[in-house]
């Protein structure tokens, strides 16, 4: 959007603007195709944190589809509005999904039982105090990328020691994915 332009939200405030232009569909949605997008990622979560429930998983799965929930809502928030503020509550919520999946990933394997939770917890704190006042751009690209490569090891490690055959040919179904989504992306 051009500067100067305002919409219903007022003059767009976040440090980026996707692929799309601003409000062509209506003057409550800034980014109209990634802010629906949104909604199939809340169901999908939803249902999720049902079946996690009904079928007693530990909790931390259930606090997984949860933490998937509020990051698709937020970032439903951010793509309407274009707000610095939706900005954040996009991106912090990213950052602690990442968090919550290395926890998820090497915690049965972790010796010290609660100095990887509170190390956790007090580094998402810390980004999200620090992402509160400063404005990152790029490094919080980086971060992000930095915080998504190691969780690779891991899943290489149950991918490879999984015997399930289904689970090995839905492990492959999500890298391809991934690859098309980043080739396309």
């Amino acid at each position: 959007m051009e500067d100067g332009i305002s919409s219903f939200w007022g003059p767009v405030t976040s440090t980026h603007e996707w692929c799309e232009p601003n409000y062509v569909h209506s003057s409550y949605i800034a980014e109209f195709f990634n802010t629906i997008s949104n909604v199939p990622c809340t169901i999908l979560a939803l249902i999720g944190l049902v079946n996690s429930l009904r079928q007693r998983f530990e909790k931390r799965f259930s606090v997984f589809h949860l933490s998937n929930m509020i990051l698709a809502i937020g970032s439903m928030l951010y793509h309407a509005t274009l707000q610095r503020l939706q900005q954040q509550g996009d991106e912090t919520p990213m950052v602690w999904e990442m968090l919550h999946s290395i926890y998820i990933l090497y915690s049965p394997d972790w010796h010290y039982r609660s100095t990887m939770p509170t190390f956790l917890f007090l580094y998402g704190t810390v980004f999200a105090i620090a992402h509160s006042q400063l404005r990152f751009d790029i490094g919080f690209k980086v971060h992000y990328a930095l915080l998504c490569l190691l969780c690779i090891p891991r899943m290489y490690k149950y991918y490879i020691h999984t015997e399930d055959k289904s689970a090995k040919r839905l492990a492959k179904l999500y890298v391809a994915t991934l690859l098309l989504g980043v080739c396309a992306g």
